[in-house]
């Protein structure tokens, strides 16, 4: 394998890429895709962290009705090799 351009990044995604069909909330099934991908990255030896957008969580009266059920904006890093 060839040497890594970057060791660290930044992943910024909308929260509609894991929102599935119905556009707002958190479809497991996708957000498990996601994250599998991004282990790949990890596994490679990159630190990953990952920040999530929620507009799809609070956009429009139906994902307000529904915003309850899912949870806010989250931000996940990965913790750094020794």
């Amino acid at each position: 394998m060839s040497e890594l351009k970057y060791k660290r990044i930044l992943l910024k995604l909308s929260g509609e890429s894991i929102g599935g069909s119905s556009g707002f909330g958190i479809d497991v099934n996708e957000a498990e895709s996601v994250a599998r991908r991004i282990k790949e990255v990890y596994d490679m030896g990159v630190e990953v962290a990952v920040v999530i957008g929620a507009g799809n969580l609070w956009r429009g009266k139906q994902g307000l009705e529904r915003a309850w059920i899912a949870p806010p904006p989250t931000i996940w890093a990965c913790s750094a090799r020794s």
